[in-house]
């Protein structure tokens, strides 16, 4: 049976995009509560200014929080060298730093161009070695940027290439605006895999923005992608791209996954209750997702046994 991961990236990119801060106990309880559902990897916060995303000021209190838990990965993001410092000090077990391949989305979310992006990729990179931290790069508005439009395939897998000389050990490709089409994941993902390396990109971070969500995940699938990033009940996007709203799903993704044969790990059942933490700390935030609406399937248990 092929396992899956699923990485919930919730409590960082599905907050980010809400004007509310949730309480520090939520954010403890929804992360316990996940992993206790058999979800084996949380990226719990960024290390960005709290002026800019006060929703982010208790990072480090969360990853000294969910380091404590047993078999979970504790991962963060950081917008530069300077954020990938207090990871490392915070004792992350891994960090990811957006590299937008849209120049104009890059200046506007980290305020640098792109040969400056290259620079803070190679300075985080070796801060992460020094602490023996996994470093991996999210090439973010890899499908398309809501900005500049469309962005030339070429550009991904030029700028993929020197990433990976400057350090990076993993990539995820980003479809931040929510553009990409199946097509166009298998596309990309081979070109990027033929430039960096198969075991080099393993990771997609795909919205539902248009509704293609799950069919692009088939499709990353398809190309031997093994690891997808998901939001409980779609909260989140970004907030620097205008209409990029709509993560993944998660439990839409476990639904689908476990259902196909496919070993995530994760119960659903105790992953569907995680959504009263939410609920509770943050009322009136508007969550999705068909599963949570229509529950798991009747012969949910023996489809999976089979």
């Amino acid at each position: 049976m092929t396992e899956i991961l699923i990485s919930e990236v919730g409590p960082r990119d599905g907050l980010q995009s809400i004007d509310r801060v949730m309480p520090l106990e939520a954010k403890k309880r929804w992360i316990a509560a996940e992993a206790a559902a058999g979800v084996k990897e949380i990226e719990v916060g960024s290390f960005v200014p709290p002026k800019l995303l006060p929703q982010m000021a208790d990072t480090a209190e969360l990853v000294k929080f969910a380091r404590g838990i047993d078999g979970l990965t504790v991962v963060t993001l950081v917008p530069n060298a300077k954020g990938a410092q207090f990871a490392a000090d915070a004792g992350v077990d891994g960090m990811s730093i957006p590299f937008s391949m849209s120049e104009t989305h890059s200046i506007k979310n980290v305020r640098k161009d792109h040969p400056a992006m290259i620079e803070e990729i190679r300075a985080a990179a070796s801060i992460a070695k020094e602490h023996g931290i996994h470093f991996a790069v999210g090439l973010s508005t890899a499908f398309g940027c809501t900005m500049e439009g469309a962005v030339a395939e070429d550009q991904v897998v030029r700028l993929a290439g020197q990433a990976a000389e400057a350090g990076a050990l993993e990539f995820s490709l980003s479809d931040t605006t929510g553009y990409a089409d199946p097509a166009q994941v298998r596309r990309l993902t081979r070109k990027v895999k033929a430039a960096v390396g198969d075991d080099m990109l393993t990771t997609l971070h795909l919205h539902n923005t248009r509704g293609l969500g799950l069919a692009n995940v088939v499709a990353g699938l398809e190309e031997g992608i093994t690891t997808f990033d998901a939001s409980l009940g779609g909260l989140g996007g970004c907030p620097f791209a205008p209409g990029a709203s709509g993560n993944l799903v998660t439990e839409d993704l476990v639904l689908m996954l476990n259902s196909m044969g496919l070993k995530t790990g994760i119960n659903l059942e105790e992953l569907l209750k995680v959504r009263s933490i939410i609920e509770e700390a943050l009322p009136g935030e508007p969550l999705y997702g068909f599963t949570p609406d229509a529950g798991p399937m009747l012969d949910y248990p023996e489809r999976v046994a089979a």
